[in-house]
């Protein structure tokens, strides 16, 4: 049985304005284009496609809200993207992305990257904007099926080095459902410790 048995898509949002109440608990999802993220949420959730369930081409500039219920949620933020594209790109992104940023209900942010590629600037760039300590961060390593036991271990140990206590990482596979547990066990507990009243509380 789904560890997330209520979850599915709320809306496709091209501007602050159209964003769901911010209330309750947000968990953001983000990568790099072809880091693994549309796999991770939908190994994550249980849920086959669900993270294309609004993608359309062309509209990749959205940001897609999905519902786990009693208030509780996933934004997919677009591959990036905003912080690599086309001047005029990002220009158009900025605002978007930037609202976003505020939100009382923002409690944390997944970021995926590809293990075999390791954390980049855009990478750091975007944990900046999720504003650590104030906001839980945990990266996941993705595709670490690609690596030998010895890799996987080297690029975690890099990861952890780069981030110097700013994030939580793990090695993940959506492929092989290496991790996959234990990022669910993340999820769950950031939503439910949001949804008790810690989003007043410096995370650990």
């Amino acid at each position: 049985m789904s560890r997330f048995p209520e979850v599915s898509f709320m809306l496709s949002a091209a501007a602050g304005a159209q964003f769901p109440a911010d209330h309750g608990v947000e968990i953001a999802f983000a990568g790099r284009s072809n880091s693994g993220k549309s796999s991770a949420i939908n190994a994550i959730t249980a849920r086959h496609g669900l993270a294309r369930t609004s993608k359309t081409p062309g509209r990749t500039r959205l940001l897609n809200f999905f519902s786990l219920g009693a208030d509780r949620r996933i934004v997919d933020l677009p591959g990036y993207g905003f912080a690599e594209g086309p001047r005029e790109e990002r220009a158009g992104w900025a605002p978007l992305i930037d609202a976003l940023r505020p939100r009382a209900s923002l409690m944390g942010l997944f970021l995926v990257v590809d293990s075999r590629r390791g954390l980049s600037g855009s990478d750091l760039e975007l944990i900046d904007w999720a504003d650590p300590p104030h906001r839980r961060i945990h990266v996941l390593l993705a595709k670490a099926d690609k690596l030998t036991r010895a890799e996987a271990a080297k690029a975690q140990a890099a990861a952890v080095s780069i981030l110097g206590g700013h994030a939580t990482v793990q090695l993940f596979s959506a492929l092989r459902r290496i991790g996959i547990e234990d990022a669910q066990d993340r999820l769950q507990s950031w939503l439910e410790s949001g949804a008790a009243g810690a989003e007043n509380k410096v995370p650990r």
